[in-house]
């Protein structure tokens, strides 16, 4: 009996060390490094000031441009270029609809970013929303854009460009298809997957372009524990085994982790990804800023482990940010321990890495 009591205890030990191990991925990120000082002198609500101008991207005048979305890749001289959206602050939030793709540099993966002007000037303008990058197999450099362009591809040998457009994403069977809030990544198989506002995944094996072929329904509907509305602004990625997405719900500003092993089925939801009234956006001095809307995930990984977050944030509701005042949005990096994050989730799911192919 007393063996039996002592077993009984050992796996409640264990069971809760198991549990205790997964915690919400809201819990890894890290302090923001503070590039000179905090300060109140810089646009912004009182919720969040002081804070550094320097982290990210910004027009910290707010006399020109809103920045949004925003993806980071390192160059091969070692510095760090954010793919962005920006449009005319005058126009106040709701002129996102006209916005255009950018690039900006920085020497550090948290800025701050120096805006080097459109990435496709002579296209439509420069036109592009819902900015994201990628690198492809054979080593070019791809810009994706969407939601207020069909699902255009633009790439480069270069990653400061000139950029080229490749074609539009096509959907098989859909041929009125328009993307919307799309990300794309490549897979350890070489294959690319899509995830966009509609949670549905798609699979080409044939390049960025596909056609691409839905995997089945939304993955939203068949998650326990996420709200059945107002799902947008899915980021995925590849680490420790396991496939992530992490999905904003808008109107309760609040977004969730997902996880899959083969990123295409069996997707589980691992609690809270990010949340603007938690304490988590934090500067080493302790310092805590809270934006009104935290959108436009993506993420940076090194050694195969998410690095850096960005967000792009607002001060206030959209609806009250009617240009020509004090309020903006612009593109924040917050580092993240991922390789805590990919080891947790590892112990919880007893997951087994995927090999990646040779070759």
């Amino acid at each position: 009996m007393q063996y039996q009591a002592f077993a009984t205890t050992l796996f409640a030990l264990l069971a809760a060390s198991a549990t205790a191990s997964a915690k919400p991925m809201i819990d890894y990120f890290l302090p923001m490094p503070i590039h000179g000082h905090l300060t109140k002198d810089a646009w912004g609500s009182p919720g969040v000031l002081p804070r550094d101008p320097l982290n990210g991207l910004e027009d910290p005048t707010l006399k020109h441009w809103y920045y949004w979305d925003g993806k980071i890749i390192k160059g091969p001289d070692g510095r760090y270029r954010m793919f962005a959206s920006r449009w005319d602050q005058a126009k106040g939030h709701d002129g996102w609809g006209s916005s255009c793709a950018v690039e900006a540099v920085s020497n550090d993966p948290t800025g701050p970013y120096v805006d080097q002007g459109l990435c496709w000037p002579d296209n439509e303008g420069g036109k592009g929303h819902n900015v994201t990058a990628l690198v492809l197999p054979d080593g070019r450099y791809a810009v994706v854009v969407s939601e207020t362009r069909p699902g255009d591809v633009f790439v480069s040998n270069s990653v400061d460009g000139p950029w080229k457009q490749l074609g539009s994403i096509t959907v098989a069977g859909q041929p009125h298809w328009r993307a919307s809030n799309e990300m794309i990544i490549v897979r350890p198989d070489g294959r690319f997957e899509m995830i966009g506002r509609s949670g549905v995944i798609m699979i080409s094996a044939a390049g960025i372009l596909g056609p691409y072929h839905p995997q089945g329904p939304s993955i939203y509907a068949g998650v326990a524990g996420l709200p059945r509305r107002n799902l947008e602004d899915p980021v995925i990625w590849y680490s420790g085994g396991l496939y992530h997405v992490t999905v904003n719900c808008w109107s309760e500003r609040k977004a969730y982790l997902l996880t899959s092993a083969d990123g295409i089925t069996g997707w589980t939801n691992r609690g809270l990804a990010y949340d603007p009234t938690a304490d988590f956006l934090r500067y080493m001095d302790g310092t805590v800023n809270h934006w009104y809307k935290i959108e436009r995930p993506n993420v940076y990984l090194e050694n195969g482990h998410v690095a850096y977050f960005t967000f792009a944030v607002i001060d206030v509701p959209k609806a009250q940010d009617v240009g020509n005042g004090p309020h903006g949005s612009k593109v924040i990096v917050v580092p993240f321990d991922g390789a805590a994050l990919d080891r947790d989730l590892k112990n919880a799911a007893g997951v087994v890495p995927t090999p990646r192919p040779h070759g």
